[in-house]
């Protein structure tokens, strides 16, 4: 599948941001302002002016938009779910060349808030995995003790973890030992 790379970027930190949700084990990514301004250093999102405790409760409520995309098995929900959040962020698609990249497209307005710009990107993004038949793509890690979201990218669709070297690895691993301790008797 050929992803564009602003499109790639805005998946990369809709990812990052469905991920910073707490869960059993793991507390809020985006517990406080720190936080939120450390995310959007990460993913060096620009003209976002002074953060304040209203956009850290937008963004988190992005986020919780996303998780949904991400927790849905039918196109037509994704479809739905984002049709609202690109409308909600009041959409302006205007070609840019900014910071060393060529040309490519913004889908928030100028002056937008963080949670409009990551809502009308990433709901973008997700938009064209949704429009190229590519939905179950949208996936969320199959070990037992994580269902961190990601992307899968591979060619045969047949990426089960979050991180091979990490979650897929160590289920591989415990696999291994219960059939040695099993062969073992």
């Amino acid at each position: 599948m050929l992803i564009p790379h602003d499109t790639r970027i805005a998946l990369d930190a809709v990812i990052d941001l469905v991920n910073t949700a707490p869960d059993n084990d793991q507390a809020d990514g985006l517990e406080d302002l720190g936080a939120l301004r450390e995310f959007v250093r990460r993913h060096d999102i620009s003209d976002v002016g002074d953060l304040g405790e209203r956009d850290l409760r937008a963004v988190r409520g992005v986020r919780s938009r996303f998780a949904d995309v991400f927790a849905t098995g039918e196109s037509a929900v994704a479809a739905e779910l984002l049709n609202e959040l690109v409308a909600a962020a009041g959409t302006t698609p205007q070609l840019t060349n900014h910071d060393g990249y060529d040309w490519h497209v913004h889908y928030f307005a100028p002056g937008a808030s963080v949670a409009d710009h990551l809502a009308a990107d990433g709901g973008m993004a997700l938009a064209f995995i949704v429009v190229a038949g590519e939905r179950e793509r949208l996936r969320r890690c199959e070990a037992p003790d994580c269902g961190r979201a990601f992307v899968d990218l591979s060619r045969n669709r047949s990426r089960r973890y979050c991180d091979s070297r990490t979650c897929g690895n160590r289920l591989h691993v415990a696999a291994y030992r219960a059939r040695r301790r099993e062969a073992a008797g």
